[in-house]
C-alpha cells in the first residue's frame, strides 16, 4: 500500500485539504500519513489541532516550529526549526509521496526538507499570483521542488509550465476546497448565533485581514482604515484571527479593541471549516484580503471586497470589488457589496477555480502515479524565446 504524506501548517490550508483527506482515508490503496505543524499547535491563533482530531483523521507526526513572536527574524527562524524538524520526522516516517498546498513558509519548510530525502512532491494551488505577499515566493520555490503539479485552473498551469515544468507533470484538477460546498452540511443561522455568540439578523460582514507581508510595515495604518469603515456599519460583523504572518499580532490586538467597543462585532479564534462556510452562506458580505474571498466566495454568489495588494495577480469571479486600504473606498465598497442590486447580479455565477470535484482527481492520480527515476530526475522545460531580454553578449 502506498503512503502519502500530507502536510498542514493551520486552517488556510485544512479546509482545502479536507475532501482530499476524507477520500483518502477511504482508498482501499493509499494510506494517509498526516504531518502537522504551524498555527495548528498555537492557542494564540486557536489550536486548530481540535478540528483535525474532532474529524476523526489520525495525526502522524506533529513537527513544533512557531515561535511566540512575528518578526521578520521570528519567521525565518521559524523556517529553520521547520526543515530541522520535518527532516527528523521523515527520517521516522518517509511517505511515499508527499502532498503540499499552496505558499505559506511552513509548507515550504516541510517540501524543502522532503528534497534529500528524494520523496516524490504534489504541490497544490502552484502558479498562482499574489503579488503583495512574499508567499508568492515560497509558493514559487515548492513548485520547483515538486514533481507533480494539481492546478486550480488552465492560466495556473500554464504559469507552472513557465517556470520550467515539463507539461505532462501537470494536471488541472480545480480548487479542493470548492469540493466542501458538496460534501459538507451548512450550518442554520441559530445554530451560529450560538457558536459565535452573535445575533446574525440581517446578515454579518464576514471579516478576515491579513497582514500584506512585503508591507508588514505599515500593517497597523492598513488595518486602522477597515477599522475606521467597521466602525459606522450597523449590522453585525464578525472578524476572524489572521494567518501566523509577520505582525499579526497588531491586527489582533487592535480586532479585539474593536470588538470590545462594539456589541455589534465578534472576534474569534477559528470557526473551523464547517462553520466558516456556513458564515459564508449566511454574511451579506465579506470584506478583507483573504484568498477565500477570491476562490470559495464565488460558490456562494457572496459579494466580496478585497482589500489592497495581497491577493492582487489571482484570477477573479464577478463577485469581487477592488479597493485600496483607505476608509471611504472600503465604506462605499461594502455599500455596494451588500445592495439588492450587487448581490441579484450575481446568479448563476461561475466560479473560474472549477467544480467542487477536485478531490477525486487528485487521489486518483496520487494512486496511479508512477514513482520512477523519471519522476524525480527533473529535466527544465523551456519554452521558445520571446526575445524579450537585452543583453550585451
Amino acid at each position: 500500500m502506498r503512503t502519502v504524506g500530507v502536510i498542514t501548517v493551520g486552517r488556510s490550508d485544512y479546509g482545502i485539504y479536507r475532501p482530499i483527506l476524507k477520500a483518502l482515508q477511504k482508498s482501499s490503496d493509499l494510506e494517509l500519513a498526516l504531518f502537522v505543524t504551524g498555527a495548528h499547535t498555537s492557542l494564540e491563533f486557536g489550536r486548530t489541532l481540535s478540528e483535525i482530531e474532532g474529524d476523526g483523521i489520525p495525526i502522524t507526526e506533529i513537527v513544533e516550529m512557531s515561535l511566540s513572536s512575528d518578526s521578520p527574524a521570528a519567521v525565518s527562524t521559524s523556517m529553520g526549526l521547520g526543515t530541522i524538524g520535518f527532516a527528523s520526522a521523515y527520517a521516522r516516517q518517509q511517505p511515499d509521496v508527499l502532498l503540499v498546498l499552496g505558499d505559506r513558509y511552513e509548507m515550504h519548510a516541510a517540501a524543502l526538507a522532503a528534497v534529500p530525502f528524494k520523496i516524490p512532491i504534489a504541490h497544490i494551488h502552484g502558479g498562482e499570483v499574489t503579488a503583495g505577499a512574499i508567499d508568492e515566493a515560497f509558493r514559487h520555490a515548492i513548485t520547483k521542488y515538486s514533481h507533480w503539479h494539481f492546478a486550480s485552473n488552465q492560466e495556473h498551469a500554464d504559469r507552472i509550465v513557465q517556470l520550467g515544468e515539463a507539461p505532462w507533470r501537470v494536471e488541472v484538477t480545480g480548487a479542493p476546497g470548492l469540493d466542501n460546498l458538496h460534501e459538507m452540511p451548512l450550518l442554520s443561522r441559530d445554530v451560529l448565533e450560538t457558536r459565535i455568540g452573535l445575533p446574525l439578523a440581517g446578515g454579518p460582514l464576514l471579516v478576515t485581514y491579513h497582514p500584506v507581508t512585503y508591507q508588514f510595515e505599515s500593517t497597523a495604518e492598513r488595518f486602522g482604515e477597515l477599522i475606521a469603515a467597521l466602525e459606522v456599519h450597523p449590522g453585525p460583523i464578525v472578524l476572524t484571527k489572521p494567518n501566523a504572518d509577520t505582525r499579526s499580532r497588531v491586527v489582533i490586538q487592535m480586532a479585539e479593541q474593536f470588538v470590545a467597543k462594539h456589541d455589534n462585532a465578534v472576534l474569534v479564534d477559528n470557526l473551523g471549516t464547517e462553520a466558516y462556510f456556513s458564515l459564508m452562506h449566511h454574511a451579506s458580505a465579506m470584506v478583507g484580503n483573504s484568498s477565500s474571498g477570491i476562490i470559495e466566495a464565488a460558490s456562494f454568489q457572496l459579494p466580496v471586497v478585497n482589500l489592497g495588494a495581497r491577493q492582487q495577480g489571482r484570477g477573479q469571479s464577478g463577485n469581487v470589488i477592488n479597493v485600496t486600504e483607505e476608509r471611504g473606498l472600503i465604506s462605499r465598497a461594502i455599500i455596494q457589496a451588500t445592495s439588492d442590486s450587487f448581490r441579484s447580479s450575481l446568479a448563476g455565477l461561475k466560479n473560474v477555480y472549477g467544480d467542487g470535484h477536485a478531490a477525486g482527481r487528485i487521489v486518483s492520480r496520487l494512486s496511479a502515479l508512477e514513482i520512477s527515476e523519471s519522476l524525480i530526475m527533473k529535466q527544465f522545460y523551456d519554452l521558445p524565446s520571446a526575445g524579450t531580454v537585452r543583453g550585451a553578449a
